[in-house]
């Protein structure tokens, strides 16, 4: 499994045939589009940052998307879909909570979170995390005290804060050091295997938002 990450909220995850493209920037966003071929599309929140799954056709590719809460089977890909606690900004426009189980590897992407206070009947929902996808940012998403919490509510194995790359970088400082992982370096992508989870409790990985020209 390959993670590479687009900044903001979205994240491509690649295994053999199998691609999934996560809260893709679309029209109207202020980011530049990123286009490739998915076979499944997830869509946390209908914003422009957030809703792009038309830059996930390519070629012959087209993907199944995903744009709310329900339960999924594509391909052998299992997704469950769960609406979050609390509505985000002015718009009260609604977030879905995925967790998405690849390879027997169980992904939960947190989408636009707006509040820590998830019911144990939410976090049963979600299940077994071995990688939680967390936003640390300032607009009006959770705090990075907040998200240090969450992960250990979650139990998580290995953890990779988003939204941080436009002005949020003092917000991903205070994440870092809650979690003892203040000198942690970027890497360009993720690159790992179900027995490369084992041992593994609340680990960082800080990947590098990708540039595009």
């Amino acid at each position: 499994m390959i993670i590479t990450y687009h900044g903001g909220h979205f994240i491509k995850i690649a295994h053999g045939d199998t691609v999934i493209g996560v809260n893709p920037f679309g029209k109207g966003s202020s980011r530049k589009p990123v286009r490739f071929g998915a076979r499944i599309g997830l869509v946390s929140m209908n914003h422009p940052d957030m809703n792009g799954v038309e830059n996930l056709s390519f070629g012959d590719k087209a993907p199944f998307v995903v744009r709310g809460p329900g339960e999924y089977e594509v391909g052998g890909v299992v997704v469950s879909g769960f609406l979050s606690p609390k509505p985000v900004g002015e718009k009260k426009l609604l977030n879905t909570i995925y967790a998405v189980e690849l390879e027997g590897i169980r992904l939960c992407f947190l989408g636009a979170l707006a509040s820590s206070e998830l019911s144990s009947e939410l976090i049963e929902g979600i299940g077994e995390v071995d990688i939680l996808f967390i936003p640390v940012s300032d607009k009006e998403l959770i705090a990075p005290a907040d998200a240090e919490k969450l992960t250990l509510a979650l139990e998580a194995k290995l953890v990779i804060p988003l939204a941080w790359d436009d002005g949020g970088e003092k917000q991903l400082k205070i994440f870092l050091k809650e979690a003892g992982e203040e000198k942690l370096a970027q890497i360009d992508k993720l690159t790992l295997k179900k027995k490369d989870l084992e041992g593994k409790e609340g680990d960082v990985v800080l990947l590098e938002p990708l540039a595009h020209a």
